[in-house]
């Protein structure tokens, strides 16, 4: 009994990990049949509280299932019998597609954002510039910061390294260098990824303030 009850515990385990996968629209997965869809002499049945209900014919099933304002889902097609569950199928698919959209919101691709200004880029702009690279570290994204040269700007180099140093101090808090500067053709640029908020520690009192 304890062997049978872990393999039904199993069966809607698998059937819980497909449905998870099989999530789009709103139609039934073609991995697993419904009511009238079930078309075998008998099925053992368990209820939505994974009760065992035991072996029946399938007319049996769809009246227990219609008596219950539930569905018949055949979650272990192979097993001997096959394995139906009663449960509100309509209410589990939007259940499970409220925990996907759910989860999809927490997912993150990291992408590699550019930031670009010229060596003679005003003050406001810079820091505008800078605010907004904040802005996509936080959001776990990579910054590749660029120093665009034109004409004879490309004679004063160290103008584009004191911008990146500055761009560097600015996002310390919130980034750490994953390839310092180096030159790209007349560019100078460096990349940036998303790194720990560090918190000061706070200090504690010394017997002396006591």
């Amino acid at each position: 009994m304890h062997a049978l009850t872990v393999f039904l515990c199993l069966c809607y385990s698998s059937f819980i990990t497909v449905g998870q996968r099989s999530n789009r629209g709103c139609s039934t997965p073609k991995d697993f049949r419904l009511n009238e869809q079930i078309r075998v002499p008998a099925v053992r049945v368990i209820g939505a509280e994974s009760e065992q209900l035991g072996i029946m014919t399938v007319q049996e099933a769809l009246r227990m299932a219609r008596e219950r304002d539930v569905d018949l889902v055949e979650v272990a097609p192979t097993a001997q019998p096959p394995v139906c569950r009663l449960m509100d199928y309509g209410k589990f698919r939007y259940e499970q597609a409220k925990k996907d959209k759910e989860a999809r919101k927490h997912q993150h691709t990291v992408e590699l954002r550019e930031i670009r200004f010229h060596p003679k880029i005003g003050v406001h702009d810079i820091n505008y510039k800078m605010k907004h690279a904040h802005e996509l570290l936080e959001e776990g994204d990579k910054v590749k910061v660029s120093v665009l040269f034109r004409g004879r700007e490309n004679t004063h180099p160290e103008l584009g390294h004191a911008l990146l140093a500055r761009f560097l101090e600015g996002l310390k808090d919130v980034s750490i260098i994953e390839r310092g500067v180096m030159a790209e053709g007349r560019n100078l640029n460096v990349i940036l990824a998303p790194g720990k908020v560090h918190k000061p520690a706070t200090a504690k009192p010394s017997e002396q303030d006591n």
